[in-house]
């Protein structure tokens, strides 16, 4: 039994390391909805973030209260009101609210001071801080809807919230921010975790929501052929905010997706939308290559794109060491002109520091990823997973069911990342004839969920 723990274990540990690397002294801002606590994820949710804040992660959680601002106006016999999905803030309201986020600021803070027995962060002490680090301006008047006490924010504490990080605190705000006249204002969990992932330029911004992510095709039904994308272009996520209707509900497709824009035309690096009915999608999410919900990068961050002619000489020039070395098959100038549209490449300041490029077989459902290359100079920093991602993309756009590589020398990165080994008879026909059986490459084949 320790054997095989041994042999789960090992591997594990080692394809995770290099994220906890990684995200050492990066800022996350993550926002948890009420829902999330009424559902019973905070205990959970709680031992992660204490986790990944043991780490070296430096943490801000913004939390929602849309249940608990309703149950309190039900107490009263009060009707919640909304207009395009932001409540309408009167005075019994704004009580109900501070109520509300009184409460769950004392649940928050109590359950990171537990000690956190029985936990993997037991004995650990999470010191929490909150206060008045949010400026707000009242929505005012809109469509002819006064929304009398319900804010947005003006401005964000980046200097206080850089104190109390670097004392090794985990930052804890509501959704309410105050006046310079001492106003209170009743803010929404997503405008005030963007506006603090934006003002602190953070690393990463994660919701923990009541949808699993962005689906392929994001306006239709789940499904087995409508997966979770797991990475969407801001460009992607742009076109799909077009094509939706003014989001009213958060479980509506371009609820959160709205914020993750926002945040990362703001200088955001990434913007997660995950599901908080799965245990520990936090973990799953930051840790594990492919993650569990939906990300959203700007690309213009990481220069990942599709190949022009324009890019021949350059991934020759990227290709030719691993070719001279047997790392790679030999490509011709003319193959690669001639099969350019396959190839993915990441570029750094008008050099190519990476490429892949994807053959599709779709009379198997299945593609090859192939040349999968990073310059020396870029290895370390992620590019490898980055086309890796791209051209799983890629493929599932193309209703490609799996995705396979032939290698000599580079098996165990593939199988950190999902791959299984095969036969070279599992090859599809067409690429089974051009199979080097000189060579003896190993086929490895990942299944695109």
């Amino acid at each position: 039994m320790s054997t095989v723990f041994n042999f789960t274990f090992v591997p594990w540990f080692r394809a995770v390391a290099p994220y906890i690397h990684k995200f050492r002294h990066q800022t996350f801002v993550v926002g948890i909805p009420g829902e999330a606590i009424a559902a019973g994820k905070l205990p959970n949710l709680v031992q992660d973030l204490a986790l990944i804040q043991s780490m070296g992660v430096r943490i801000v959680l913004v939390h929602g209260f849309r249940p608990q601002v309703d149950e309190q106006l039900r107490a009263k016999g009060h009707v919640a009101r909304f207009h395009n999905g932001v409540r309408i803030t009167d005075p019994i309201t704004l009580d109900c609210a501070q109520e509300a986020a009184g409460q769950l600021r004392f649940e928050i803070e109590a359950a990171f001071s537990m000690g956190l027995p029985n936990t993997p962060m037991a004995g650990a002490t999470v010191r929490v801080i909150s206060g008045n680090f949010i400026t707000a301006r009242p929505v005012g008047i809109v469509d002819g809807i006064d929304f009398q006490h319900s804010g947005v924010v003006r401005k964000v504490d980046v200097a206080g919230i850089q104190r109390a990080l670097d004392m090794g605190a985990l930052v804890l705000l509501s959704p309410f921010g105050f006046s310079p006249t001492g106003e209170a204002f009743n803010l929404s969990m997503e405008e005030v975790a963007t506006s603090v992932a934006v003002a602190l330029r953070a690393d990463k911004l994660v919701f923990v929501t009541e949808v699993p992510g962005i689906r392929t095709r994001p306006f239709d039904p789940p499904g087995e052929d409508n997966p979770i994308d797991t990475e969407l272009s801001l460009a992607d996520a742009e076109r799909i905010l077009a094509a939706a209707p003014p989001p009213a509900q958060p479980t509506e497709p371009a609820f959160y997706l709205q914020y993750c824009v926002r945040a990362c035309k703001g200088g955001v690096g990434r913007s997660h939308i995950i599901p908080f009915a799965v245990d520990g999608s936090l973990l799953l999410e930051i840790y594990v290559h492919d993650g569990i919900g939906t990300m959203v990068v700007d690309e213009k961050l990481e220069n990942l794109r599709e190949a022009t002619p324009d890019d021949v000489g350059g991934i020759l020039q990227l290709i030719e060491p691993y070719e001279k070395d047997g790392t790679l098959v030999k490509r011709s100038r003319t193959e690669i002109e001639r099969d350019i549209a396959n190839y993915t490449i990441i570029e750094h300041d008008g050099v190519i520091f990476g490429c892949a490029a994807l053959y599709p077989y779709p009379e198997a459902h299945t593609g090859e990823l192939a040349s999968l290359t990073v310059s020396p100079h870029a290895q370390g920093q992620g590019d490898g997973e980055r086309l890796l991602k791209r051209i799983e993309q890629r493929a599932r756009l193309m209703g490609l069911q799996s995705l396979f590589v032939l290698t000599t020398r580079t098996m165990h990165w593939f199988i950190k990342r999902g791959f299984t080994p095969v036969s070279p008879d599992w090859l599809p026909e067409a690429r089974k004839r051009k199979y080097n059986w000189d060579r003896r490459s190993q086929v490895l084949v990942k299944r695109l969920g």
